[in-house]
């Protein structure tokens, strides 16, 4: 065991290391150079375009859901522990400036995540029964030519289903209630596995049915609690947000409980901890995106650009900033209990709870949506017999991962997680042409 952990060790330092951060950056600096800062220029667009028609019915024929909630699963998937444990071990480690680079690696991941949405619709094929299938694997076979590489995400993503999406979130989950409420791990991993079984074996339909409700409510409860604090330290912000841009460029001395930080531990933490959060670049949402009902890849790819927007721009600003505004930063404290920390220097016991219920809400959302992503990943790879025996098995290691400690786990699901980035990267940038062209293509016809 030791010998595999040394071997994950070494792969995540390169699935995280300095390079991969670069090379997912870099790729969503290109392609929102190429497509004409997209992000910005069509920002007012975009809004209006998604949940601006929130109350009108104008979606496609082709597809399985509605464009929102094939967003509100996505979102499910992306608004999980990241946004407030991860964000928190980001400060932790980097100091402020991590925030930063943070926000600069979601600001450009906006126009990465419309790509590979776009790509998604794009490539997607729709089976004899009405479900959809698509994703990098389809866009990898279908675009690149290129079968090893959709193989090879495939075979990622559906271990790392296990992980990330499964047995690292239930574990979160009975952390969170256990240390607040004194629920014992067992009860936690029973009901949860009760309550995810309820939703999964009625497939996609059953997931968004949840999630279409379910993604809105926490992140209203979260973004709200958060203002409030943000609200009672008002006269604080200016000097908070001061500190986060000059100690991006300067490190952060050691202070109080800080150990202190140099530049690149702040870029490279914050960087990894924005795209494990927002997962622009991964390939993991544009699975779900696929369902979408839309008559063009653009029509869907502009939730993309929304769906980074609330999830690093918005929901980990609101985490970061309660950190850095209440100065918990210093005391040395790390992941959920330096956010619990932070909100309950102003919010004192209802604090404890918002980050709570957030955690636990953020957490089982998330692994609802990465069931989808983890069956649809088995289904390229051994077709749609494989579907309910997966969500079948899927059930009991949420239990196992209630009441286990799963340091390894957590590691490894990382690792598989950036893994599948590589080949999404890969087929993003070979099909660049093909997504500037959908663009200009619709664009044109809006005109």
């Amino acid at each position: 065991m030791e010998l595999i952990m040394a071997i994950n060790s070494q792969i995540n330092s390169i699935v995280w290391g300095p390079p991969m951060l670069i090379l997912l950056v870099g790729t969503g600096i290109y392609l929102t150079v190429r497509q004409n800062w997209l992000q910005v220029s069509k920002f007012g667009y975009a809004m209006r375009h998604t949940v601006g028609k929130l109350t009108e019915k104008g979606e496609g024929k082709k597809g399985e859901v509605t464009p929102f909630q094939a967003l509100a699963t996505a979102m499910a998937g992306t608004v999980g522990t990241g946004n407030i444990a991860g964000v928190a071990t980001a400060i932790a480690l980097g100091g402020p400036g991590a925030v930063f680079w943070m926000w600069l690696s979601a600001f450009f991941g906006m126009v990465t995540k419309y790509s590979e949405v776009t790509l998604a619709v794009h490539y997607r094929e729709i089976k004899p029964d009405g479900t959809v299938i698509g994703g990098p694997f389809q866009y990898l076979e279908k675009g690149v030519h290129a079968k090893w590489l959709a193989v090879l995400f495939a075979v990622f993503g559906f271990l790392a289903s296990f992980g990330i999406g499964n047995m690292t979130q239930a574990n979160s989950v009975a952390l969170a209630l256990k240390t607040s409420f004194g629920v014992p791990e067992v009860v936690t991993g029973i009901i949860i596995a009760v309550l995810t079984g309820v939703v999964i074996l009625g497939g996609l339909k059953s997931i968004v049915r949840v999630t279409e409700k379910l993604v809105p409510f926490m992140a209203i409860f979260y973004v709200l609690g958060g203002l409030i604090l943000i609200i009672l330290n008002i006269g604080k912000l200016p000097a908070a947000i001061g500190m986060i841009f000059s100690q991006a460029f300067t490190g952060t001395a050691a202070v109080g409980g800080f150990a202190g930080s140099t530049v690149m531990l702040a870029m490279t933490k914050g960087v990894a901890r924005g795209v494990f959060s927002n997962e622009a670049g991964l390939g993991s949402a544009p699975i779900v995106h696929a369902t979408a009902r839309v008559d063009h890849p653009v029509q869907q790819g502009l939730w993309g650009i929304f769906e980074v927007f609330m999830d690093t721009l918005v929901i980990c600003s609101i985490t970061a900033l309660a950190i850095v505004m209440t100065g918990a930063w210093e005391t040395g404290k790390s992941s959920t209990e330096l956010t619990i920390t932070a909100f309950n220097t102003s919010l004192p016991g209802v604090g404890t709870f918002i980050v709570t219920i957030g955690a636990v809400l953020f957490a089982y959302s998330t692994l609802l949506s990465w069931e989808y992503y983890g069956e649809k990943c088995l289904e390229y790879l051994g077709g749609s017999g494989v579907r309910l025996p997966y969500r079948i098995i899927f059930l009991p290691f949420l239990a196992i991962g209630a009441v286990g400690g799963l340091e390894f786990i957590w590691d490894l699901a990382d690792t598989l997680n950036g893994l599948m980035a590589i080949p999404n990267l890969i087929g993003l940038l070979f099909l660049s042409p093909v997504i500037f062209r959908l663009t200009r293509e619709y664009f044109t016809e809006k005109a």
